[in-house]
């Protein structure tokens, strides 16, 4: 009611949209009219003719930024000038973006017009004749729907899409060029199944492309990726547009990257985030596979935004140890103690049924009635607390009044902050929250699994209490460390025990086979509770996945370290534009607008639907509910009708088979086990009499189609097992019949059995089945109940979002330090802001060395910093040091390392250069590559640069490679680690809770700690080996290659995916690659060492001592590592 008198004071945001989309029919009519008059060649030409009036719109800044990137790639200019000319770069390609899509909302009509069109001549003509270029001659050596005849390409409007044949006979409707308008404006899309949504994204993916940019568009499954490129390809490619999909090649191959470069790109979501993290990890610009981010569609939107966005994109490796796990050695005494939980469950359940039964009897004293009963819900309670998922406690609860018992108990127990909680729980060995999905062992499990001999196997220490214990026991120092360290390694060991012990208790009490896993080829694999799916590659987090591996007796798998993570929601947040289109959106729609600031607009159907969604039917056993539904299939199979069952779980679909195939009813079966036949099931799935069990949502993106006479009959019967979680996966479900004006019917069976009702139903509900008497068998259908259910799928909705948003909080905190990583690794690989960066981090390290000592006035501690960061004597004295401020003694700092830097690249240089020119001279039509060996004293790293560039450069470039080498080395290493850390903070983080804390507010300031302090010793470690960097060569000979820069190897990476968080319990150790290791290619060695009796300067890197002697005395102190040569004065 209250919504009704909003609407029409302010108006319907649905009405809004549709006045905001609808001028885009008349627009594109007038032109559509127009266009039939042309000729094909001219029809095609119209595309040439819009890429010249796009380019031409953003020309002039083009032209300047070009000029300017020019200008900063000059040697001569100034670092600060160069900053300001990169601002300047980003402030114009912004302004090019913002020109660019001014100019295609102008040519929106026209683009529409010129796609219908072409459709039109396509459905109508069955061909296009146009003068063949050279794109239609490369096309027709690879597809058979183009032939070349004489001049002339012939387009036929038949082709292969995914292995069928495919004849277009697709026009685009009104409805769906606003479905196009809102898709172009960067919005969400919400049209009804079978409106046609792939063929609505033709409109703004052609208008798009004309840009040369790249569009991507996104599906949830590799299937539908290929089926759409080949499906919707022609229609592209006839106007010069170049289509690929990723999916149909092998990450980082030559083939995916000339994917990323063509003007349409089809993809999986998967893959176009995991392609952006490989792209992060690669040391050489050619490695690269995709452009900019600039704009998307994601097909199934709320499935891949919403459904997905729990779930991080993981590219993980191999950690020391990490088979080295303890799920296997606890599994029995987890076991013993359910076992002991399941008995203490069974004898308190059947002690609530029958004090309860008791109390209700007649004749008995009120005083002994009331104990009874309250005893009997006490029992009834701690049974629920025990073991919520007991199949008797279940079938308990349905009986009239049981529920509303336990809910009043539940609550006089909850009140006062859960005062009178341990009460109730002494009993139990452990607890189980089902809504938050927590277990807490309670003192008399811990004792059961400690047993008389270790009664601290599951004890965590105090550490501040053992601490002070130790130091007051023991004096002498060694053994007070000593001490300390085995209670930290107790504290260790006993934290990662009771962590599997956790993950183990939920294996056995709250994941349930079949239900929210499957064990095939001896693996666990999840189930999406969505589309009924397997999840291939995914697993649960935090060693939960180890756990139910070990309950399933399969290969626990080795434990791995994190080397790049991504949210699904981070990742899309980073496309200059972002549209969606889905059949299911609308119930998200703030969810939408608040982390992806996505406007979803409900595009109306091209035909009224006429599908008769009937009210639930509420049932109040299970059993019930289910012999209901069979009745239901065996009359509406006799009345002709295909039957399309929805259910929840892979459990529930083979419950049903077994009864369908006890009254031999036919019919098939899709689920997670049998996923592979879905487009089989599918096709079947609209003929008469047809019964189709399968799990809610399968067979998304794609249509059922009704068979012969089916329409007469009724159209196609959905009926819904259960209702789920989420109204959206609903209404997916009820999407499947009624498409395009045809029949159909939708019926959802309900029992208070169900999850959703157990766990979210109102009270009400019971209270009103109980109050009316209903007895088994009966059933409720009513408007009011079916609105209530719908109240209870918010409140989980709700509780979803919150799940989802605080994985995003999280991520968020990552995603700021992983754009600044990421930034200055990009900035490396391509090196133009190098220079900037290397500037940067001298000025840096400058400001904290004397920030740090002055404060302590330590002028020897700076002195030591200063030689072992920079290789140079302190520029001032210890009194300047005191007396002068800060910035004025970093400013001078950095200038004298700076003026060191230069002054010993140019040393560097100038040694280099002959030699690379002799080997040029000499060999260079045979040689594309050197490797130039560098040392700091300590390490050696072989740098690969391009003979010719360096050649070219006078020497300058082989300077570039190693800072180039030597930043991205250190970046990788530092980066893995440091997700090493923010995986273990992330986990003791909500350890917080316990202490009345925000675990949110503790992991910002813990990171940013983490990250500052991960960013000043990469910075260090960067700039002390280029200050200290000289050509290494051990043999004194010059060695020629011809080898390509060695590639690197992706063999031992695991791309996946880890169910709510990522895991981080078990990673030990950061998997350490050896940056210094030995390139297979031969190096060129390019320099001389100076000869045995030649004088060098050396540097004691421990107390800063030079001294100048013989080479061949110092060489036995340089290969020490303890001294580094530096240069003479």
């Amino acid at each position: 009611m209250l919504d009704g008198i909003l609407k029409k004071l302010f108006g319907d945001k649905s009405q809004k949209d549709l006045k905001e989309l609808s001028p885009i029919i008349d627009q594109t009519a007038g032109v559509f009219s127009e266009l039939q008059q042309l000729s094909d060649d001219q029809l095609r030409d119209q595309s040439r003719i819009f890429k010249e009036e796009i380019i031409s719109s953003y020309k002039m800044i083009s032209d300047e930024v070009h000029e300017l990137k020019q200008k900063a790639s000059s040697e001569n200019m100034s670092i600060q000038d160069k900053e300001a000319l990169f601002e300047k770069v980003e402030s114009l390609e912004k302004d090019e973006n913002a020109l660019i899509e001014e100019k295609l909302l102008e040519l929106m009509p026209k683009a529409f017009a010129v796609v219908k069109e072409t459709a039109r001549r396509l459905t109508t003509n069955g061909l296009l004749k146009v003068k063949a270029n050279d794109f239609d001659k490369i096309l027709a050596e690879k597809s058979d729907f183009i032939k070349i005849e004489g001049d002339q390409a012939i387009w036929s409007n038949t082709w292969d899409a995914a292995g069928s044949e495919i004849q277009w006979s697709m026009v685009h409707y009104d409805v769906q060029l606003m479905g196009g308008a809102a898709l172009h404006k960067g919005k969400i899309a919400e049209m009804m199944t079978g409106e046609g949504k792939t063929l609505v994204a033709t409109l703004p993916v052609y208008l798009n492309a004309l840009v040369g940019k790249g569009v991507h568009v996104v599906t949830v499954n590799d299937y539908l990726a290929r089926r759409d490129a080949e499906w919707m390809g022609p229609l592209y490619q006839f106007h010069g547009l170049t289509v690929d999909c990723i999916d149909r090649y092998q990450p980082h191959s030559p083939e995916r990257k000339a994917a990323y470069d063509a003007d349409i790109t089809f993809g999986t979501n998967n893959e176009f985030g995991f392609d952006y993290l490989r792209d992060n990890m690669v040391s050489e610009t050619e490695g690269l596979v995709q452009r900019k981010h600039h704009y998307a569609i994601i097909d199934e939107v709320d499935s891949v935004l919403i459904d997905d966005a729990r779930t991080p994109l993981i590219i993980s490796g191999p950690v020391p140890k990490g088979d080295e796990q303890e799920y296997v050695g606890l599994k029995p005494k987890v076991e013993t103690l359910v076992n002991y939980q399941r008995k203490l469950i069974n004898a308190l359940l059947n002690e609530a049924k029958t004090k309860i039964a008791k109390s209700e009897t007649e004749g008995i004293d009120k005083k002994e009635q009331k104990q009874l009963f309250e005893e009997g819900c006490l029992a009834l309670f701690r049974s629920f607390r025990g073991l919520p998922k007991n199949k008797a406690l279940i079938k308990f609860l349905s009986e009239p009044g049981v529920k509303v018992h336990l809910q009043k108990t539940e609550n006089f127990y909850l009140q006062d902050n859960a005062k009178e909680m341990p009460k109730a729980d002494e009993l139990l060995y452990f607890v189980i929250d089902e809504k938050n999905n927590t277990i807490d062992l309670t003192e008399k499990g811990i004792d059961l699994i400690s047993g008389e001999n270790d009664p601290d196997f599951y004890i965590l220490p105090d550490i501040g209490e053992k601490v002070a214990e130790i130091e007051q026991q023991h004096s002498d120092s060694k053994q007070i460390i000593k001490l300390k360290d085995e209670m930290m390694a107790d504290y260790t060991v006993k934290a990662e025990r009771i962590h599997s012990m956790n993950q183990l208790l939920k294996a056995y009490t709250l994941f349930e086979k079949d239900i929210e896993y499957v064990v095939m080829d001896n693996k666990v694999k999840i189930v999406d509770e969505q589309t009924g799916r397997i999840m291939e590659g995914r697993r649960y987090s935090d060693g939960l996945h180890q756990a139910i591996e070990a309950k399933e007796n399969v290969k626990v798998e080795a434990a791995s370290q994190t080397y790049a993570t991504i949210t699904l929601q981070n990742y899309f947040r980073m496309y200059h534009k972002l549209a969606g289109m889905t059949g299911t959106a609308e119930t998200e729609a703030k969810e939408f607008w608040d982390i992806y600031e996505l406007d979803v607009v409900v595009v109306q159907t091209n035909k009224p639907v006429i599908r008769f969604d009937q009210n639930d039917l509420v049932f109040k056993t299970g059993r019930e509910k289910y012999q209901a539904i069979i009745n239901e299939i065996e009359e509406l199979r006799s009345a002709g009708r295909p039957v399309l069952v929805g259910t929840t779980s892979v459990e529930v679909s083979e419950l049903l088979s077994r009864m369908l195939k006890m009254k031999k009813v036919p019919h098939q079966v899709l689920n997670a086990k049998l996923h592979q036949k879905e487009a089989e099931v599918v096709t079947e799935a609209g003929k008469p009499g047809t019964v189709t069990i399968a799990t809610n949502m399968a067979g998304r993106g794609t249509d059922i189609k009704l068979g012969e006479g089916v329409k007469e009959g009724g159209g196609l019967a959905i009926i819904g097992t259960e209702r789920h979680d989420s109204r959206r996966v609903d209404r997916q479900l009820r999407g499947r019949s009624g498409r395009q004006g045809d029949p159909g019917s939708s019926q959802f069976f309900v029992s208070l059995e169900d999850n959703l009702m157990r766990l979210f139903g109102s009270e009400r509900i019971a209270k009103m089945m109980d109050r009316m008497g209903h007895k088994e068998g009966e059933v409720i259908q009513h408007s009011m109940i079916t609105k209530s259910i719908e109240r209870a799928q918010k409140k989980v909705e709700e509780n979803n979002f919150g799940i989802r948003k605080r994985l995003l909080e999280f991520d968020d905190v990552m995603n700021s330090q992983r754009t600044a990583i990421y930034n200055r690794r990009k900035n490396a690989l391509f090196g133009e802001k190098l220079d900037l960066d290397i500037d940067n981090m001298i000025y840096d390290i400058s400001f904290s060395i004397i920030s740090y000592t002055q404060e302590s006035s330590d002028y020897e501690g700076f002195k030591f910093d200063v030689i072992t960061n920079f290789g140079i004597e302190p520029p001032f004295s210890e009194k300047e040091f005191l007396e002068k401020d800060i910035s004025e003694l970093a400013t001078q700092l950095y200038q004298n390392a700076k003026e060191r830097y230069n002054r010993k690249s140019a040393y560097i240089q100038e040694r280099a250069f002959p030699v690379i020119k002799n080997i040029y001279e000499q060999q260079g039509d045979k040689i594309e590559n050197i490797v130039i060996p560098f040392t700091d004293g300590k390490r050696v790293m072989k740098v690969v640069a391009k003979l010719s560039k360096v050649y070219e450069t006078e020497g300058l470039e082989a300077l570039k490679a190693l800072e180039r080498s030597i930043t991205l080395g250190f970046i990788d290493n530092e980066w893995k680690e440091h997700l090493r850390e923010m995986d273990f903070l992330k986990q003791s983080v909500y350890h917080a809770q316990y202490e009345q804390k925000d675990p949110l507010l503790i992991y910002k300031l813990e990171g940013y700690q983490l990250f500052q302090g991960m960013m000043d010793k990469m910075n260090r470690d960067i700039i002390s080996f280029l200050m200290k960097a000289q050509i290494y060569d051990t043999n004194e000979q010059a060695v020629t290659s011809s080898h390509q820069p060695q590639k690197q190897d992706y063999s031992k990476l695991k791309t996946g995916r880890e169910d709510i968080a990522q895991a981080t319990q078990l990673n030990k150790e950061a998997a350490q690659r050896d940056q210094s290791g030995p390139v297979k290619s031969k190096p060129i060695m390019v320099t001389k060492k100076p000869g045995r009796n030649e004088r060098v300067k050396v540097l004691n890197l421990q107390n800063g001592e030079t001294k100048e002697m013989k080479f061949k005395q110092a060489e036995p102190l340089i290969n020490s590592g303890s001294w580094q040569m530096v240069e003479m004065d």
